[in-house]
């Protein structure tokens, strides 16, 4: 038990990688709190993780809100009177149009930069108080390869990963001496409904062409699966890492190295 007794709240945590590493956490001891924008998707993963004997609570909230934030982590100190574990894992691009430069609103950027990275922001700031007062803290910041190897030209969503690194290189600095470990996953793609968004409106031999292109582009030559970047956060959250602060850790099968041509 990597986690035993700890108290982790993992946003984004209805789906994905989100999910899996809710799951991941409670089978190593864990008690979970699930955040997700939609209540409902939360609750399941929290009933998940009641099944396999650890507590949960489910909290619906906007992490671009600091408000809601504020609130969830009181609620997660009221519950269970500590935070020992946060991993930012909410995020996404689903809300946004455009992508490129000229096509990229003010609306989008603003919502895509809240999400990825104010959304991060608030949660550390709402922690980090109950974590100094305990002297002990696991901050885990997702973040992408897209932010140092841009598939696409995606401005607002690799910008806003982007600076998910930096905040988690000063947060680290910041926070080391209270015992508080900071550091980032930097997922390559990965078999998650991120992807599968991208399929509504294709035809199934598209669908099929879309996912060997992504697999194509990795040196593995496949994506990764949203419980192989939950092993990732494992590690962090758990005292393996207790000498690793300030990383921020390639998690894309070899991206960003070149893909082989065979």
């Amino acid at each position: 038990m990597l986690l035993k007794n700890r108290v982790a709240i993992v946003t984004g945590g209805a789906k994905g990688i989100g999910r899996a590493i809710c799951l991941r956490f409670a089978g190593e001891g864990c008690d979970i709190v699930v955040n997700a924008l939609h209540v409902e998707g939360a609750r399941k993963v929290a009933d998940e993780v009641k099944a396999m004997g650890r507590e949960s609570l489910a909290i619906g909230a906007d992490v671009s809100n600091s408000a809601e934030v504020n609130d969830m982590v009181e609620q997660t100190v009221k519950k269970f009177g500590k935070i020992d574990i946060l991993v930012n894992n909410a995020g996404g691009i689903s809300q946004a149009t455009g992508g490129g430069i000229e096509n990229t609103t003010d609306e989008d950027w603003d919502r895509i930069v809240g999400i990825n990275l104010k959304g991060q922001f608030l949660c550390c700031r709402a922690v980090v108080p109950h974590m100094k007062k305990n002297r002990y803290g696991k901050i885990i910041n997702v973040s992408s390869m897209g932010a140092i190897h841009p598939p696409a030209p995606i401005v607002h969503y690799h910008s806003a990963k982007g600076g998910v690194i930096s905040l988690t290189s000063n947060l680290a600095f910041e926070l080391a001496r209270e015992n508080i470990t900071v550091n980032a996953i930097l997922p390559g793609p990965v078999r998650s409904e991120f992807f599968t968004e991208m399929l509504k409106g294709m035809s199934e031999e598209e669908g099929k062409a879309f996912f060997k292109m992504l697999d194509n582009r990795v040196p593995m030559l496949r994506m990764g699966m949203p419980e192989e970047i939950a092993g990732v956060a494992l590690f962090l959250a758990s005292e393996l890492s207790s000498y690793v602060t300030g990383e921020s850790i390639n998690a894309g099968g070899g991206l960003p190295l070149t893909p082989r041509d065979d």
